[in-house]
């Protein structure tokens, strides 16, 4: 049953999308990610799958950890095991500037630290925001699993069968504090956000917008995506946007290629599981975390990037000019259309 239908609008500073104000995201196009009550799995995996766009499910069966996940409760059950987090001053966490701090703590010690607005403990300072991205028992070598590295809370939880068992890559417990904004960036694999406690604000982008998004490897170098330095950003405002208000109970779709910013408006609990949309041999199977581009681009990339050390041969008005048909051939022939709005 479709709960909402996706709405565009153009939004100005005082414009308002699921109860949040963005700042100055002038003559920028907002569409609200579709919602989806009640739906079967066999709907999903026929029907929504297929359009490869971002569907906000609500009505899964996600077991009963949106009920029990308590701070007490996780502090107790989640045990006192190591955790590497992210320690950061500013709520909003730069992966290319690395302006965060990695630091270690037992388990229940970080979920404690992580609900709390101000910290009698801290590493920077009193206001400093906590995120954990669980990681396998060797980071580098395993994937993460929550059923291998945190088995007495895996029993809480059902992953919705979205898709078949031997695509199943990864799933990753993450909590973060209130007001933590996790940097722009897309993952290769599909993958749901499982939202257990606290909301979440997306933002996503489509793969047709990446040019509008001032990539740095997979992640864009736009901080403060509600209000851009437009200056130096100046094609940020044409990539168009998706928005959706995560709930507890709530599932997020995220298509592989598509970009995503995440806030967390409370202190928050979600777990993703990441998936296989592609053969098998396309994924570098010495990558645990699953966010290298898939063989066949990395070969193209390191293609392309003879290419240009060979056109760096010539003049430069003849490279302009054969770098030019290089590229229009390429539109020519892989460019996809933009999704409908």
């Amino acid at each position: 049953m479709r709960q909402s239908k996706c709405s565009s609008i153009i939004m100005s500073g005082q414009s308002n999308i699921n109860g949040f104000t963005p700042g100055e995201i002038n003559k920028t196009k907002v569409i609200e990610v579709e919602t989806l009550s009640n739906i079967t799995e066999d709907i999903f995996r026929s029907e929504i799958y297929p359009q490869r766009r971002p569907v906000v499910l609500k009505g899964l069966d996600i077991g009963s950890c949106t009920g029990k996940w308590t701070v007490d409760y996780l502090s107790d059950i989640g045990g006192s095991s190591e955790v590497k987090v992210h320690v950061c001053k500013t709520t909003q966490m730069d992966f290319i500037s690395k302006n965060f701090l990695y630091r270690s703590l037992p388990f229940d010690v970080f979920v404690k630290r992580a609900a709390e607005e101000i910290h009698q403990e801290y590493f920077i300072d009193e206001n400093e925001k906590y995120y954990l991205r669980a990681l396998g028992g060797d980071p580098r070598k395993d994937v993460a699993d929550i059923k291998q590295q945190f088995p007495q809370l895996a029993t809480d939880i059902n992953f919705p069968n979205l898709f078949e068992e031997h695509q199943f890559f990864s799933s990753v417990l993450r909590i973060a504090s209130k007001s933590t904004q996790l940097w722009t960036h897309y993952d290769i694999m599909d993958n749901m956000l499982i939202q257990v406690s606290g909301e979440k604000r997306v933002v996503l982008f489509s793969p047709t917008d990446a040019n509008y998004l001032y990539l740095n490897g997979d992640k864009s170098e736009v901080l403060d995506i509600d209000n851009p330095d437009t200056g130096r950003y100046s094609e940020f405002n044409k990539a168009v946007r998706y928005e959706c208000i995560l709930r507890p109970g709530d599932v997020l779709f995220i298509p592989a290629l598509w970009f995503h910013n995440v806030i967390s408006l409370d202190f928050g609990i979600a777990v993703n599981v990441f998936w296989k949309h592609l053969d098998d041999i396309m994924y570098d199977k010495k990558d645990p975390y699953g966010n290298k581009d898939p063989l066949p681009a990395q070969r193209a990339t390191q293609i392309l990037d003879r290419a240009l050390k060979t056109l760096d041969e010539l003049p430069e008005e003849y490279r302009n000019f054969f770098a030019r048909r290089l590229m229009s051939r390429i539109e020519r022939k892989t460019f996809l259309k933009p999704p409908d709005s």
